[in-house]
C-alpha cells in the first residue's frame, strides 16, 4: 500500500493514492479574484442547489402528501425543523470539502480503519438505493399521469437517464448546474401555482409552523411520518455530494481564499435550502388545504393526489400542473443522484469505475424492488415504498453526521476552520436528535 503523506496545509489528516473528488470537473470553474460581490456568489452558486434537488425529490412528496392529508398542518413544524437542521448539515459539509479539499467519503476513508470504511460504504450504498427508488417511482407515475405510460414500462424506461447523464456531463458541470436551478425553478412555480389554486388557512399555517404538536410524539403513525419527512429532507448522500462538489470551483487555496469560499457557499446553499423548504411545505400545505379540508384523510397516493386535484379545486389543469412539477422533480434528482454515487462508490472503495456501468449497476439496484412491487401490488405499493424508502434514508443519516461533525470540530483537521465552540454544541445536539429520533421509531415500531 502507498505511504500516506501529511499535507502542510491539511494537517492530521492520511493522504493516500486517493484522487481527487469527482477528478474530471475538479477545480474546473475559475473565480474571477477581482469582481463585485454578486459576481462572485454567481460564480459560487450551483452546488447548494444540485443539493437541494434531494430535499424536494419524489421521496418527500409521498410524505408531504401522507402527512398533510392525515393530519392537516401538524407537521409543518417538522418540515421546518428538518430544513434548519438541513442548512446546518450542508453548511459543515461544504467547510469540510473547502478547507481540508476532501470529501466525506475521503475523510472517512482516511480517519477509520478499513472494516469501518466497508461498512459505512455498504450504509451510504442503502441511503443512495433508497433514494434511487424514490426517484424511480416518481418519475414512472409522472410519465404515467403526463402521458398514460404503464407505471411497470416508466419503471424500465427511467434506467435510460444514464444516457441522459453521460450527454450531461461531457458538456460541463456548470450546464449541469443550470438545467437543475432550471428544473427547480419549474417545481417552484408549479407549486406557487398550486398553492393559490388552494387558498390555504394562513392562521393554520402559521399555528403548524410555529407551534409543534406533542402528538407527534404519541402517535406512532405520525411519528413514522415526522421520521420519513426528516428522512426526505436531511439525506446522507447530500452531505458526500455537498463535500465533494464545492470542489469543483478553482478558488486561492489559501485560508483567505478557503474564507471566501465557505462564505459564497454557505450563501448560495443557503438560498437554495430556503427553496427547497417553501416546496416541500407547499406540498403539505396543498396537501392539507385540498384534502384534509374536504375529508380524504389517506391521500398518500401521488397518483390519487393527481385524480382530485382538478375536481376538489374545480380549476382546470392543476392536476397537470402537479405531474409535471413531479416529473422535473424525478428527473432533478437523478442528476445529483448519479453524482452522488459515483462519489461513494469510488472513494470507499478507492476504484475508477466507467459512469454508465456504475450507473446501472445503482439504477438496478433501485429498478428490482420497484418492479416487483409495482408488478403485484401496483400504486398502493410503490406509495408504501415511497415512505418506507425515506425512513430507510433517515436511518441512515447518523452515519454519515456523526462523522461530519466529528471531523468539523476537530482542530488537527480543520485549523483555523475548525467548528466555534457554539456551533459545535449544535451541531452534536442536531446529531443526537437524528439518532434519538429514529431509535423512538424503532421501539414505537416493535411494540406494534
Amino acid at each position: 500500500m502507498a505511504t500516506r503523506v501529511l499535507d502542510s496545509d491539511e494537517q492530521g489528516w492520511r493522504f493516500g493514492e486517493l484522487r481527487p473528488s469527482l477528478p474530471e470537473i475538479h477545480s474546473s470553474l475559475p473565480i474571477p479574484h477581482s469582481a463585485k460581490f454578486l459576481t462572485k456568489l454567481l460564480a459560487f452558486a450551483g452546488p447548494g442547489f444540485m443539493v437541494a434537488v434531494g430535499y424536494m425529490d419524489p421521496g418527500n412528496w409521498a410524505t408531504d402528501l401522507a402527512g398533510g392529508s392525515k393530519y392537516n398542518y401538524s407537521l409543518l413544524s417538522v418540515i421546518m425543523l428538518s430544513n434548519l437542521m438541513a442548512i446546518l448539515l450542508q453548511s459543515l459539509a461544504l467547510k469540510l470539502g473547502i478547507v481540508s479539499g476532501r470529501d466525506l467519503a475521503q475523510a472517512c476513508r482516511d480517519h477509520y480503519s478499513r472494516p469501518v470504511t466497508y461498512m459505512l460504504w455498504v450504509l451510504a450504498e442503502i441511503a443512495i438505493a433508497a433514494c434511487d427508488l424514490a426517484e424511480v417511482i416518481g418519475s414512472a407515475i409522472a410519465l404515467n399521469l403526463l402521458f398514460h405510460i404503464p407505471l411497470l414500462w416508466g419503471v424500465c424506461l427511467t434506467a435510460l437517464d444514464v444516457l441522459l447523464i453521460l450527454l450531461l456531463k461531457e458538456k460541463g458541470f456548470r450546464f449541469i448546474e443550470a438545467l437543475v436551478i432550471s428544473l427547480i425553478a419549474t417545481i417552484s412555480v408549479c407549486f406557487g401555482l398550486e398553492i393559490f389554486f388552494s387558498r390555504p388557512s394562513m392562521l393554520g399555517i402559521a399555528h403548524g409552523l410555529f407551534v409543534p404538536s406533542t402528538q407527534i410524539i404519541r402517535d406512532p403513525g405520525m411519528l413514522y411520518l415526522a421520521i420519513g419527512i426528516l428522512g426526505a429532507t436531511v439525506m446522507p448522500h447530500n452531505l458526500y455530494l455537498h463535500s465533494a462538489i464545492v470542489q469543483t470551483r478553482r478558488f486561492e487555496r489559501n485560508p483567505e481564499g478557503k474564507r471566501e469560499a465557505i462564505r459564497f457557499c454557505t450563501i448560495d446553499s443557503t438560498i437554495a435550502l430556503s427553496i427547497a423548504f417553501f416546496v416541500n411545505a407547499a406540498i403539505l400545505i396543498v396537501s392539507a388545504a385540498v384534502f384534509y379540508r374536504h375529508g380524504y384523510n389517506e391521500v398518500a397516493e401521488i397518483s390519487d393526489a393527481h385524480k382530485l386535484l382538478t375536481p376538489l379545486l374545480g380549476v382546470g389543469g392543476a392536476s397537470t400542473v402537479f405531474a409535471l412539477a413531479l416529473l422535473a422533480s424525478g428527473q432533478n434528482s437523478t442528476l445529483t443522484g448519479t453524482l452522488a454515487g459515483q462519489v461513494i462508490m469510488e472513494v470507499f472503495l478507492n476504484i475508477r469505475l466507467r459512469p454508465w456501468l456504475r450507473r446501472l449497476i445503482t439504477r438496478g439496484l433501485a429498478i428490482i424492488p420497484a418492479i416487483i412491487v409495482t408488478a403485484y401490488w401496483g400504486t398502493t405499493g410503490t406509495a408504501k415504498l415511497l415512505v418506507l424508502s425515506q425512513v430507510v434514508l433517515s436511518m441512515q443519516l447518523s452515519f454519515a453526521v456523526v462523522p461530519l461533525v466529528m471531523f468539523t470540530s476537530d482542530r488537527r483537521k480543520m485549523g483555523e476552520f475548525v467548528n466555534p465552540r457554539w456551533l459545535r454544541a449544535l451541531a452534536w445536539i442536531t446529531a443526537a436528535f437524528i439518532a434519538c429520533a429514529n431509535a423512538w421509531l424503532l421501539m414505537q415500531t416493535v411494540r406494534l
